[in-house]
């Protein structure tokens, strides 16, 4: 082939490729901004069910304080009532921190001990484990599904907004969740008396505020007495445990 033939060729081939590549990018601004697909990032969420009157808990809360300070997942402690009875009652203890445990083991199969890990909702371990928290955590990375989803506060007020995901059928309750990044207790009876504990990220309270149904949503709340943390999230969750979205309000918010 002569080389006048040859650039004869190459012009129009390169035309349809400079085509296809404008229909390509036409097409990707095209797509629904408020639509995430599964692999999108959104940090995983760890919720360890604790007690200040567990000999085995002190461990795990340090395991949990440790992966407090990363990014790629929103670790919360969820301190229990449950053994308040054996000597020391756990200030940060809530019935309905406890309801939370036993709805994971009615939808999930879950048992009900401390300390205990659950991971995006969808398994369960013992919560002093790092090793094994590190590979459920990489496992969740890579199957989480994500909505777009924030969360920021001026003072008592809140506003919250969702997107939607390509994943059809999404659905989930919509929980604004109160907690302090670092609390520290004089433990002075039970099982662990006479030890000084630090604990991170402590939720004090957790509110259902609405459903979700894969539609782009925007909320404003104000906050209620009981929901006294420093920090605030927001957590989209199915009941049978699935995560959706999963945001939280910066460190430095008051």
């Amino acid at each position: 082939m002569s080389f006048s033939s040859s650039r004869r060729w190459f012009q129009p081939l390169t035309a349809l490729l400079m085509s296809a590549g404008a229909l390509s990018s036409a097409s990707a601004q095209a797509v629904d901004p408020t639509v995430k697909t599964a692999a999108e990032a959104r940090p995983v969420l760890l919720e360890l069910f604790t007690s200040q009157g567990c000999s085995s808990c002190p461990p795990a809360d340090a395991v949990l304080r440790e992966l407090s300070g990363r990014s790629d997942v929103l670790a919360l402690g969820f301190h229990v009532d449950y053994w308040d009875y054996l000597g020391w009652v756990d200030p940060f203890a809530s019935p309905v921190f406890t309801a939370r445990q036993h709805g994971y083991a009615q939808r999930r199969g879950f048992q009900v001990y401390t300390p205990q890990l659950v991971i995006d909702g969808q398994s369960a371990m013992v919560g002093s484990r790092r090793g094994q928290a590190e590979d459920e955590i990489l496992s969740a990375a890579r199957r989480k599904l994500t909505a777009p989803a924030a969360i920021s506060r001026e003072g008592q007020m809140v506003k919250l907004s969702l997107g939607k995901t390509a994943e059809a059928g999404a659905i989930g309750d919509i929980w604004l969740i109160s907690f302090d990044r670092e609390l520290a207790t004089t433990i002075r009876g039970g099982e662990n008396g006479g030890k000084r504990i630090v604990y991170p990220n402590v939720v004090r309270s957790i509110r259902k505020l609405g459903d979700w149904s894969n539609e782009p949503l925007e909320l404003n709340e104000i906050l209620k007495a009981d929901e006294r943390g420093e920090r605030l999230a927001l957590v989209v969750q199915e009941r049978g445990g699935r995560v959706w979205a999963v945001a939280a309000t910066p460190a430095s918010a008051n």
